[in-house]
């Protein structure tokens, strides 16, 4: 069967050139690599998701308060706040006992669980409790919850486990609520008001490749979830636009170029040549190397005629680095290593009048318990480094952003230098002891990306892969699929076009996001192209085709929403309904383990349920039709979600 798709018509503009950035290769540097096992990693990451919830002690009790009051959309949260005052009431002695709720996996009894019984009784029977065992606990417990609209009926099961079957009346209500008041009344709360987070990060005068694409990607649907969940974000792009290979640039640049006025970026040509052809004569031109080395000085004591050639330099890398955040929709505001660099000298000095910098072989240094080596912040030549300005870029987000949540996203070769940093930053009394108070700092890293013979990914020539030609041949190949299918006689050429880049862009960011972070991934065209299975591909078709559903029914959903009722009466139905409900934990997971994977994950199982439903539950002409259309509308909605949080344009027709 042919497929045809219509491109949702593209609201985004994309985002004036200053605020398009760089991140650190510098940042993305790939160091020898630990792995992890995907599975293992991810349940450790979960585990804490709970505990993060609802243990953020440094946060005011009124804070807390507030964040509980708006968990509209979060089923989680509200069985958490029921449990609360079941806790409070079976076991007043013990104050500081938090609810354990938890959803029940598929096919078991009950929607949600509570885990506290076992725990509860480990704690109370040394204490003369009037109860027997954690079976007992449990009993008392859903005896003492109050009473709710939401619940339809609770039991206790084996060693105290409370099973908790939802009301379908009431998961109805909440689904029809949504379609009227917004999917962004879904959206998590959490005890965050303003948060930094650090990702791209190329360097100057290097080109951007498929090393950056995991940053860039993982990056910015972080910033998405957390800016859904009403979190300022500050999406900081850490440029490498300082340091001493600016020397052989600019010197380079002169050699060249006697008029630097007169450089252009066709003048300079391709700037990866560039940079390699100033590195081959700084490495066999000792006259030049030390020209080169005066250069630095030169730029670093504000010459004017050297800071005019390095901002030249600057400017032609960040034109290409945009024509990839173009292409990817991403939206970054540059603050490079040069934009802390008048601020170095301040904040060593700080740390030195708190007795925690060392002279060490001439080197200015900082030692760390658990380390075998210190960390360097001041090089014996008086020069500053990557740990200088990532210190300092931390104290300025903390005292002059003020921001609660720092997070920095760079491969997993980088853990060390993080671990150290951040080390430091707390032997200093910047951050907390414990890593889940706040202002509190997380790196986020990620494996590599490997080709499809399972080395580093890599063109014939054994040059890395340019990220922007990466790009360019996924939105190609999705071209040609649908000229096979005919679409480049039905639609104009702008439609066609749109299409493609929605479709190649689309699938190049989900192959990325759903796999676990931390372990490598393999890159495969003919895998995230293919139209079956987890990929981007078959979502968008899978979304086009409700969308189809819902226009041929001829109704105005619109006016459904407003007119219409639902009901979950059928098992697909109600299995369809739950899973929606969820979507608003499920978003709170993914951003307080920092994994957008979770999300990926959500989404798949989403496409199932709904097949699963359409199945099973005729749509159009049924005497449920009205009822099954707010479903697949609802379905649709929480979909689009979904895509707008990965950063993927949806399509709307098939």
């Amino acid at each position: 069967m042919a497929i045809s798709l219509t491109l949702f018509p593209v609201t985004a503009t994309p985002p004036p050139s200053s605020l398009f950035s760089f991140n650190r290769l510098s940042r993305s540097h790939h160091h020898h690599f630990s792995y992890f096992s995907s599975s293992s990693q991810t349940e450790k990451l979960r585990a804490t998701a709970w505990r993060f919830a609802f243990a953020t002690r440094a946060k005011s009790l009124a804070t807390m308060a507030a964040v509980n009051e708006e968990c509209t959309g979060n089923l989680k949260r509200q069985l958490a706040k029921l449990f609360d005052v079941s806790l409070k009431v079976t076991v007043p002695d013990e104050p500081s006992v938090e609810p354990l709720v938890a959803a029940s996996a598929p096919g078991k009894f009950g929607d949600y669980q509570c885990n506290n019984a076992m725990g509860l009784w480990s704690i109370i029977k040394g204490k003369g409790t009037q109860f027997k065992g954690p079976p007992a606990v449990g009993q008392a417990l859903v005896k003492s919850l109050p009473t709710s609209e939401m619940v339809e009926s609770c039991s206790v099961a084996g060693p105290g486990f409370i099973n908790v079957v939802l009301s379908p009346k009431w998961m109805a209500k909440s689904i029809e609520n949504m379609l009227i008041d917004g999917v962004d009344t879904w959206a998590p709360s959490l005890p965050v008001k303003r948060a930094v987070v650090d990702f791209s990060s190329p360097n100057i005068a290097k080109e951007m490749h498929v090393g950056h694409l995991r940053s860039t990607i993982i990056g910015d649907t972080i910033a998405r979830m957390l800016e859904y969940s009403k979190v300022e974000v500050l999406r900081r792009n850490h440029v490498g636009d300082w340091g001493t290979q600016f020397g052989m640039l600019i010197e380079y640049l002169f050699e060249k170029f006697p008029d630097t006025d007169s450089v252009t970026e066709t003048a300079i040509g391709d700037l990866q040549v560039f940079y390699k052809a100033s590195k081959h004569k700084f490495d066999m031109d000792e006259e030049f190397k030390e020209k080169a080395q005066q250069a630095v000085v030169r730029l670093q004591g504000g010459d004017p005629l050297y800071r005019k050639a390095w901002a030249k330099i600057c400017d032609i890398s960040r034109t290409e680095f945009a024509m990839v955040y173009q292409r990817l929709r991403v939206e970054l505001e540059e603050k490079g290593e040069s934009f802390y660099n008048p601020y170095i000298s301040k904040v060593i000095e700080e740390l030195n009048t708190k007795g925690l910098v060392e002279e060490s072989e001439g080197a200015r240094v900082i030692f760390l318990e658990g380390f075998n080596i210190p960390l360097m912040v001041v090089k014996s030549d008086g020069g500053f480094n990557y740990a200088s300005t990532d210190l300092t870029a931390l104290w300025y987000r903390l005292n002059e952003e003020e921001a609660e949540w720092i997070i920095y996203v760079t491969d997993v070769g980088q853990q060390q230098h993080f671990n150290m940093f951040f080390k430091a930053a707390r032997k200093a009394g910047w951050l907390p002891d414990s890593d889940e108070t706040y202002p509190r700092v997380n790196h986020v890293g990620f494996g590599l990306v490997l080709g499809e013979d399972g080395k580093r990914f890599r063109t014939r020539a054994t040059d890395v892969v340019r990220l922007v030609d990466l790009l360019d041949e996924a939105k190609t190949r999705s071209k040609i699929a649908l000229v096979e299918h005919g679409k480049d006689k039905e639609w104009t050429p702008e439609e066609l076009d749109q299409t493609a880049e929605a479709i190649g862009y689309g699938a190049v960011k989900y192959a990325d996001l759903k796999n676990n972070r931390l372990t490598n991934y393999t890159f495969s065209f003919d895998q995230m192209l293919n139209d079956k299975g987890n990929t981007a591909v078959y979502l968008l078709y899978a979304h086009a085709r409700i969308c189809s559903i819902i226009r041929k029914s001829g109704k105005d959903i619109e006016e459904l929403k407003k007119t219409g009722n639902l009901a979950l009466d059928h098992p697909d139905e109600r299995a369809l309904g739950l899973h929606l409900l969820r979507f608003a934990e499920t978003v709170e997971e993914a951003c307080t383990n920092l994994l957008p994977s979770v999300l990926c994950e959500y989404l798949y199982s989403l496409s199932d349920y709904y097949t699963k439903f359409y199945s099973n539950c005729q749509v159009n002409g049924s005497p449920e039709e009205t009822s099954r259309l707010l479903l697949c509308e609802a379905t649709a909605i929480v979909m689009r979600k979904c895509f707008h949080l990965l950063g993927i344009t949806p399509v709307y027709k098939i």
